[in-house]
């Protein structure tokens, strides 16, 4: 799914242009584009519960042909209107990297997550770092939006023609379908609720009796979508309400401030430099992807990482974070730009091990059987950041350019806290779960 990113990656630095060039005013901007992170916080969790109900395929299906359908949309939008029309099926069903994931966990087992989910976030990023080179030489030309628009569009339909071809062989979709009916059969209304659907529709069949052939087909056929679409909101709700009633705030909590702190880094980095160090927005560009390179390759190392700890996930993400904490105070601190790019070099490193470990973390304590909806709330947690992150980087910026970064610095440190206090209390309920099984 590294197209994904690729084609995204053209679009996103180009939307805020695109959008003061249908004549928005800058508050109108700034409106229109936190669109995209609120509704991605209110259905991240939703749609990765769906995908734990009705399987990974026909979810990531359907989630790869809608956002097809919102940037072809967008390469239509002439107007504010139609720019935010586009915006919404994108926001909503702009899923496909949290279901793979979820795919992911679902087919190895748990020792080998983290070094699978690590490849696959290296493999993720590539597309990250061509996709704005491809981007800006499109747009140089006359329509250049548009057309980034439509080859966006254009690469979401590929991917679901190869989901849509590529075999999904018994044990994949036993597996799928064994999530969806694990938790069905754990909860005793659902199956008191699926009795009254089925003496629903015996009576409903009897009394459709003197009906003719062609009616009966229908209310049948009626009666039966009502029936799934109904089992598929309750066993989302079910899942949602496993994962909120779960005790996993101290997690969700740490990935909500780290998520800030590197959010708040990256904030205002262009502005900081041209002011701090002098540097042109285009040596600026040579040092952001550099960066983002580095965070690349550091997917592979996440296997050998995660095996010097013992797969001691906790140990990790907690060492992890004191050495991003640290690296982003050098940075807001750094008296020239090398150690700008000493912080940035083992910054790329330490958030990549990071972003493994927190959501290993996830489904170690949450349980596989619901990966699709912990995965789907750990990116809403995370679309919670990206609200908040444009409000406070401007508050820090009214009083330094080093202002975002050290509000990060805080952040982090209170993570680290966190994890202080947590780590001990993780790791003896992973023994206690070692030793039943």
């Amino acid at each position: 799914m590294s197209q994904d990113l690729f084609g995204v990656s053209m679009i996103i630095p180009l939307l805020s242009h695109h959008v003061k060039s249908l004549g928005a005013s800058p508050t109108v901007a700034g409106i229109v584009g936190s669109t995209y992170g609120v509704l991605q916080l209110f259905s991240s969790t939703v749609v990765g519960g769906w995908s734990d109900v009705v399987g990974r395929r026909y979810s990531l299906l359907t989630c790869l042909l809608l956002s097809a359908f919102g940037y072809g949309l967008l390469g239509l939008s002439s107007s504010i209107a139609l720019f935010v029309l586009a915006r919404i099926p994108v926001g909503l069903f702009k899923h496909s990297l949290s279901i793979c994931r979820a795919l992911l966990s679902d087919l190895v087992s748990e020792k080998e997550r983290p070094l699978v989910i690590g490849h696959f976030n290296a493999a993720s990023s590539v597309g990250f770092i061509l996709g704005p080179v491809v981007g800006g030489y499109l747009t140089e030309h006359e329509g250049g939006f548009y057309l980034s628009s439509f080859v966006c569009a254009g690469i979401f339909l590929l991917n679901a023609g190869l989901v849509w071809m590529l075999p999904w062989n018994e044990t994949l979709n036993h597996h799928t379908d064994t999530n969806a009916n694990s938790n069905s059969k754990t909860s005793k209304p659902s199956n008191g609720f699926q009795n009254s659907l089925d003496k629903n529709h015996i009576q409903h069949h009897n009394a459709s009796q003197v009906c003719s052939q062609t009616d009966r087909d229908w209310k049948g056929r009626d009666a039966s979508l009502f029936q799934q679409v109904w089992r598929q909101l309750t066993s989302v709700w079910m899942q949602i309400c496993t994962v909120g009633s779960s005790d996993l705030w101290d997690v969700f909590l740490v990935r909500l401030l780290m998520a800030l702190s590197i959010m708040l880094y990256y904030s205002n980095f262009s502005l900081a430099m041209e002011e701090r160090f002098q540097l042109k927005p285009k040596e600026t560009g040579y040092l952001i992807s550099y960066s983002s390179t580095l965070g690349a390759l550091a997917g592979v190392l996440v296997g050998p990482v995660t095996h010097l700890y013992g797969n001691n996930m906790s140990a990790l993400l907690l060492h992890s974070t004191m050495l991003t904490s640290t690296l982003i105070f050098l940075y807001a601190t750094a008296p020239n730009i090398w150690q700008v790019l000493l912080s940035s070099t083992f910054f790329a490193i330490s958030t990549s091990i990071g972003r493994t470990c927190i959501t290993d973390l996830e489904l170690q304590h949450g349980g596989v059987q619901s990966s699709g909806t912990l995965i789907g709330a750990g990116q809403s947690v995370t679309a919670v950041g990206r609200v908040l992150a444009p409000l406070l980087s401007g508050l820090a910026q009214e009083f330094s350019p080093c202002g975002p970064p050290s509000l990060g610095v805080v952040l982090a440190l209170i993570a680290v806290g966190l994890l202080l206090v947590r780590t001990p209390e993780w790791n003896s309920k992973t023994k206690v779960k070692e030793k039943i099984h």
